[in-house]
């Protein structure tokens, strides 16, 4: 087993564009010296095979260099959310044992005192300042086997506190292996990136294109949407993608599906359920780029399944089928499998299937099965294989003791063009034990009323499975990783509505 960091800077030619930032190009050849400047002072600070060092920046050609240095020395890289709370930091740092920092300046000023005082850390500003070095003349830290470990990567967090996922060197081999297979992914593709790589549907961008000697193109900017759509054409990108919230904002409140985007020929969505009228929009777009809808969890790596786009049409509203190497089956709560059509619970087999929660055994046991991920997603399997996605089990709605998907009524909901993003969350209810309320997004000077989506829903949802309530608000609770956090609306609603 190869040290993973053959994989991401051992593929591209030296003078091949690697990485754009910024406007800057940086050629493989520099990211090379980058990362092997990196990896010499992390050994100089001590730093040994097995230690844990941390990533804390926004994307950048340094955390990329950092990253890969962290991986050629042997170490288990752990890479931070950028909005991570100075005392969550101080927590799994001790945590972890962490034993060295890679940072950039603008977050390592803003740190209180104490928290990496005494870690030798790397600060982006002083990188110029270090000894010039070689990849070649440093040799890579050899692998001890597939399980040998490569990085701690948190959870979304968005139903419970972060868990540290133990992701090894096979897991990152295997998973990044599969996702290049079924995109045809080369060295002619240019991926735009617009998600941290601290979460690992963006780091999977990176994994999978620098593998190929591809190029990443990296924009922080989200939060200015347009800009990354001038910044894509003018790249001439030929991916992009991103999580459904993302999705929501470009395709009503940009001009994303108008603009031709002649180079984009690749459209990755993953990181939840899109609704079904949103993934047409996107499939029938002006750029006419395929569209490759996907599944996936941290505790796989990045991917499970995925959808081909020339099955979007008749198989609209399905994760696809495992990608290769990969096996999901829907069980029963004895972990049978169910039959054909009926509903269960994904449980995933394979390569991708991470080492477990770092230190945490309890949640390791729950989540990890006799070599199986238990997902906690509810979905069923059709006649020709493949999956389709009812609800997480914990977002599943009780309305009069039925069971309801809230992304079920979320996607009726989005049917409305006003709409920008839609939440369904259970408030408790004396009547009916569990009431249906909605969160709403809407387009800019949308005429949308609570009576308007209250009637549409009438046209599709049965009798008693009816939302009750409509609240229109600014924009919905994301984390860091762009996915909406419900435990933050239901307390909201049942501030409001609850008992």
């Amino acid at each position: 087993m190869d040290n993973f960091a053959s994989s991401l800077l051992g593929k591209g030619k030296d003078d091949q564009v690697a990485l754009i930032a910024g406007g800057k190009e940086v050629t493989y050849q520099a990211l090379r010296q980058m990362s092997a400047k990196i990896a010499v002072q992390l050994r100089k600070d001590g730093v040994e095979p097995g230690n844990k060092v941390m990533l804390l920046g926004i994307n950048s050609p340094f955390w990329v260099a950092s990253y890969a240095a962290i991986f050629h020395i042997g170490a288990v890289a752990m890479p931070m959310p950028a909005t991570i709370h100075p005392d969550e930091l101080n927590r799994l740092k001790q945590f972890a044992d962490v034993k060295a920092i890679c940072i950039s300046h603008r977050f390592a000023r803003r740190l209180p005192d104490g928290i990496i005082d005494n870690l030798p850390s790397i600060i982006d500003s002083q990188l110029a300042a270090l000894p010039d070095a070689n990849l070649e003349d440093l040799p890579l830290h050899p692998i001890e086997n597939e399980r040998t470990e490569a990085a701690l990567m948190l959870t979304s967090g968005t139903t419970s506190r972060p868990k540290l996922v133990r992701v090894s060197h096979g897991n990152l081999h295997a998973n990044t292996d599969s996702i290049i297979e079924y995109l045809e992914l080369t060295a002619v593709d240019r991926i735009m990136v617009a998600m941290p790589f601290y979460y690992c549907f963006g780091l999977s961008l990176l994994h999978t294109h620098l593998q190929v000697g591809g190029s990443v193109v990296l924009n922080n900017m989200f939060a200015f949407p347009e800009a990354v759509l001038d910044d894509m054409e003018k790249r001439q990108c030929t991916g992009f993608a991103g999580v459904p919230s993302m999705y929501h904002t470009l395709l009503r409140k940009t001009t994303f599906a108008k603009r031709p985007l002649p180079h984009l020929t690749k459209i990755q969505q993953a990181g939840g359920h899109l609704p079904p009228v949103l993934v047409e929009e996107l499939r029938h777009a002006a750029h006419n780029a395929d569209v490759f809808v996907m599944y996936g969890q941290t505790e796989a790596t990045a991917r499970l399944s995925w959808l081909p786009p020339d099955r979007i049409d008749d198989k609209l509203g399905s994760i696809g089928r495992a990608i290769p190497n990969t096996e999901i089956r829907i069980v029963n709560k004895e972990g049978k499998d169910v039959p054909q059509g009926e509903v269960g619970e994904l449980l995933a087999f394979g390569s991708c299937v991470t080492l477990g929660y770092f230190n945490n055994p309890e949640a390791t046991a729950k989540k990890y099965i006799n070599g199986g991920l238990r997902t906690g997603d509810l979905g069923r399997v059709d006649e020709d294989g493949f999956i389709y996605i009812i609800d997480r089990e914990s977002d599943i709605l009780k309305p009069l003791g039925m069971r309801v998907s809230s992304k079920k009524i979320e996607s009726i909901i989005m049917e409305l063009p006003q709409m920008v993003q839609a939440a369904a969350v259970g408030v408790p209810d004396l009547a009916t034990g569990e009431a249906i309320y909605i969160y709403a997004v809407t387009t800019a000077n949308a005429d949308l009323s609570e009576k308007d989506i209250l009637n549409h829903c009438k046209k599709k949802l049965a009798r008693g499975t009816m939302p009750t309530a409509v609240e229109f608000i600014k924009k919905l609770p994301l984390n860091a990783n762009g996915k909406v956090v419900r435990p933050t609306l239901r307390k909201m609603a049942r501030e409001k509505h609850g008992e």
